[in-house]
């Protein structure tokens, strides 16, 4: 039997394979980092100072841009300093690390997206209730359960990652550490990991897609039922963005962590990783803010703050 080294150091491929195009992709994400955080800083500025946004909605919605924040900035500086000082080493520790840390971010955004439907489901249908039920207490419950279950999560698929043995090829074909290009590096099969892993993350986004949609059609039940068009147009306005930020987030996510190891493809990867770990984050400044009055008034009101 060969003699088997154990790893204690990946390389990252980087954002694409082809050399010529590392520095012109590490341009434009450069770009959309600093886009990123500049739009989620706003957003969470706008939301603290602003009284009129102290309001369940825009609670979550703070948390979800602290969330954004910090998932990108999990995957993208690491991948755009080892392009640019051409290091692309990661040791184990730091794969193992950066892997809990986004799993858990992307986990917690999943919950805080589902509570965000529930806010908005119970505003709409039961607006009578809806201030005694989502009072201080329930959304600050309601966004620990989402940490701690993002945890609980991340800790588990790091777990079924890295209790695999690595001892061949150490290259990651991709920026950061996922879970599936880990996989298939494992010098061991990996079959009953991945479907522990598929089965776990079928389980969390399907459960959290189905209390979304079930949300959805009480909303979409009750606003039927509206005979003004006014009314109409305040539930569909109140809802718009964050079905917006639903289907972008379960659309790019799913792809990712629904399918197995073996189909994964390394290009593939990378375009889907790109939508779910960076354009979403970039994207959900805008939309809550291109469509939300309150929004817009809000971040007016904290640029006219802003020394020149």
């Amino acid at each position: 039997m060969a003699n088997l080294t154990a790893v204690t150091a990946f390389l990252l491929q980087g954002f694409s394979p082809v050399p010529e195009l590392q520095l012109l992709s590490t341009a434009t994400f450069l770009l959309i980092y600093l886009a990123t955080v500049l739009g989620n800083i706003t957003i969470v500025a706008a939301v603290t100072h602003d009284a009129c946004l102290h309001t369940p909605m825009y609670f979550f919605l703070k948390h979800l841009s602290l969330v954004d924040i910090c998932s990108v900035s999990t995957t993208l500086p690491w991948a755009l300093v080892a392009t640019m000082l051409g290091s692309r080493e990661i040791s184990l520790c730091a794969c193992a690390s950066q892997l809990f840390a986004f799993v858990c971010l992307g986990s917690t955004e999943c919950f805080l997206i589902t509570s965000m439907a529930f806010d908005r489901c119970l505003a709409i249908y039961k607006p009578l209730v809806y201030t005694a039920i989502m009072s201080p207490q329930t959304c600050v419950s309601l966004v620990a359960v989402a940490w701690g279950s993002g945890l609980l999560f991340s800790a588990f698929h790091t777990a079924n990652t890295f209790s695999l043995p690595f001892c061949g090829p150490n290259v990651i074909e991709h920026f950061f550490c996922d879970i599936s290009p880990l996989m298939r590096l494992a010098c061991a099969n990996a079959d009953a990991h991945e479907a522990a892993g598929s089965t776990a993350s079928g389980c969390i986004i399907m459960s959290c897609f189905a209390l979304t949609v079930l949300s959805y059609v009480c909303i979409v039940a009750t606003v039927f039922q509206i005979h003004s068009t006014a009314g109409l147009w305040k539930a569909f306005s109140t809802c718009s963005s964050h079905l917006a930020t639903i289907l972008l987030f379960y659309g790019t996510g799913s792809s990712a962590y629904m399918q197995p190891a073996a189909s994964y493809s390394p290009m593939q990867g990378r375009v889907a990783a790109v939508f779910y770990s960076v354009l979403t984050p970039t994207l959900n400044p805008l939309i809550y803010s291109l469509r939300n009055k309150d929004m817009k008034r809000a971040l007016k009101k904290l640029y006219l703050q802003v020394p020149f």
